[in-house]
């Protein structure tokens, strides 16, 4: 059971930094966090991977004055993501016409979605965005809902004004990404949960 839940968390982050990276090659707008994850490398002079890692760690800090847990997830979230987000865009050639991009655009969305919900069904803690998401949610009385939408205008807002990439693909991940980790994080919890025996409570 715990090298079936570790194989979902490392596979997950692993496809979930090559769908930031096809969404950055798209070139047709990436969602929240990676706009403004672009548009820090466009100022700092780092490799895209690496701002991921960092403002990931910088986000943990923040855990601590909220009082939040870090798991082995957390730690392999700030870090696996972004040495795959490199990797990939080491290889991943930019496609040169709209239609290729848009496909590109529409497989990252889904693999996005499919991947997150792997490493969220894991059940090895939330990542460092998650994390300091509902540290302010429990410490401020905000809902969820309210403190998410917050989180993520504010940094769409700020990457944009860093030069981050804002388009159709912002829109896509905005109105799928929650369906598709809907239909699949059940899916990925039900392969890692214990099976019940039928036998189980009987005494022996």
């Amino acid at each position: 059971m715990l090298l079936r839940r570790l194989i979902l968390l490392y596979a997950g982050l692993l496809l979930f930094g090559l769908s930031s990276a096809m969404m950055v090659r798209s070139g047709l707008g990436l969602d929240p966090w990676n706009v403004l994850h672009q548009g820090l490398t466009f100022h700092l002079q780092l490799s895209f991977g690496t701002v991921v890692i960092g403002l990931g760690a910088l986000l943990m800090l923040l855990w601590i004055p909220l009082r939040q847990r870090p798991g082995l997830g957390t730690i392999s979230n700030v870090v696996v993501i972004g040495l795959a987000a490199d990797a990939a865009l080491a290889v991943l050639p930019a496609p040169n016409d709209l239609l290729p991009s848009s496909l590109m655009l529409v497989a990252a969305v889904v693999l996005n979605g499919i991947a997150s919900g792997m490493y969220i069904g894991a059940g090895f803690g939330p990542g460092p965005r998650d994390g300091l998401m509902t540290g302010l949610a429990e410490h401020t009385g905000w809902t969820i809902r309210r403190t998410r939408t917050g989180i993520e205008i504010s940094v769409l807002v700020l990457g944009w004004l860093l030069g981050g990439a804002v388009g159709l693909g912002t829109l896509l991940f905005a109105l799928g990404i929650g369906p598709i980790i809907h239909v699949c994080l059940p899916f990925f919890q039900a392969m890692v949960a214990p099976k019940v025996s039928g036998r189980a409570g009987i005494a022996r």
